[in-house]
């Protein structure tokens, strides 16, 4: 290959991926004839190969700049980052997301954090090495200072189109999420155990990411709003690497204080259940236990769980929907999905 074609091919991969964003001037003929040690004639004739291409546009006296692509110039790929892929609610949600990308002719490279800030740095930084068309990203550990919104702010500059799904980046306020009502669902839960006449509402909830404190903010409220709040004691906290931790004798037994506790999650309800039962502890008899997503765990549990539910909402749907829209430059904001209450065997 001609050197003049190695450096077009070098340029074009460079805009591609984004390294030489749309609307940015390429350095000048003097810079790149010293940095691929090539005359300035080889540099004109690989510039003109770019022009042809419809990469980029020259004008006298100006310099080059990089073009915006259309259509036929992306990728087909669209990177999509979950906090894990096969546990619990990730399989439903990210079946229904590719089911969107590939209906409309693109691929989805899936890529796990295990909701660590570094393995999301791991991922990302490959990413801005890739040619992508869009990223649908659920956050790492939403509720911290996060040290990767640097990697964030990069993609964006290189005219990335960036969804978060399942919450946000607090330090990110303009960017486009698709979440759950996650303070209206907790304020729900809370009620409708009031309803059954419950005055003593314990909780268990994530303390590292966003969905956990707006839950909880919503359960306590709802309490507060009836005069039941609570003492600090019943409500316990979890994180990613301490939920291990979490499922002893001893929560049993504070749990059993209550006479009603609300979950963070199905997962954290179904395994909740079979440790009170194995203390003699009734459900829902003695305590009554009231979640979120409305899983296949739900169902599967001993005592099948209340649990909220989308309804025929899909957050991986819509957002990848939300991520389509922004991809075709159409007009595309934030949504928040709201939450049905599946009364079952656990809150009756």
């Amino acid at each position: 290959m001609p050197k003049y074609q190695r450096i077009a091919s070098e340029l074009q991969d460079e805009i591609k991926t984004g390294q030489l964003p749309a609307g940015q001037m390429l350095p000048t003929e003097e810079q790149l004839t010293q940095r691929f040690s090539a005359s300035r004639q080889t540099i004109r004739q690989a510039l003109s190969l770019l022009v042809d291409a419809g990469l980029i546009t020259k004008q006298r006296g100006s310099g080059s700049r990089v073009r915006a692509q259309e259509n036929a110039m992306r990728s087909g790929n669209i990177a999509v980052i979950a906090t894990y892929i096969s546990d619990y609610i990730f399989p439903g949600i990210l079946r229904e997301a590719q089911s969107v990308f590939a209906a409309n002719q693109y691929s989805a490279i899936l890529s796990a954090t295990r909701n660590s800030v570094y393995h999301e740095r791991q991922i990302l930084e490959d990413l801005l090495n890739k040619p992508i068309d869009g990223i649908l990203v659920e956050g790492t550990k939403t509720a911290l200072p996060n040290p990767n919104l640097d990697l964030y702010q990069k993609l964006s500059a290189r005219n990335i189109p960036i969804v978060f799904f399942n919450g946000y980046y607090t330090d990110l306020p303009d960017s486009i999420s698709v979440y759950a009502d996650n303070y209206g669902g907790g304020y729900a839960l809370a009620q409708h155990l009031l309803a059954k006449g419950h005055t003593h509402i314990a909780g268990i909830f994530k303390s590292d990411d966003i969905q956990g404190h707006e839950r909880y903010s919503g359960y306590i409220t709802a309490l507060r709003d009836a005069g039941r709040i609570i003492p600090d004691s019943s409500v316990f906290w979890y994180t990613t690497e301490t939920r291990e931790e979490l499922f002893t004798g001893e929560l049993a037994k504070k749990i059993a204080e209550s006479t009603a506790v609300v979950c963070y999650n199905d997962e954290v309800a179904f395994r909740l259940i079979p440790l009170l039962l194995s203390f003699g502890i009734r459900v829902p008899q003695d305590v009554a236990v009231v979640s979120f997503d409305n899983s296949s765990l739900s169902e599967l549990s001993p005592i099948k769980i209340t649990s909220l539910s989308y309804g025929a909402q899909n957050i991986g749907h819509v957002a990848a929907q939300t991520l389509l829209r922004r991809i075709e430059g159409q007009p595309a904001e934030s949504q928040t999905l709201s939450w049905t209450l599946i009364e079952k065997e656990s809150s009756r």
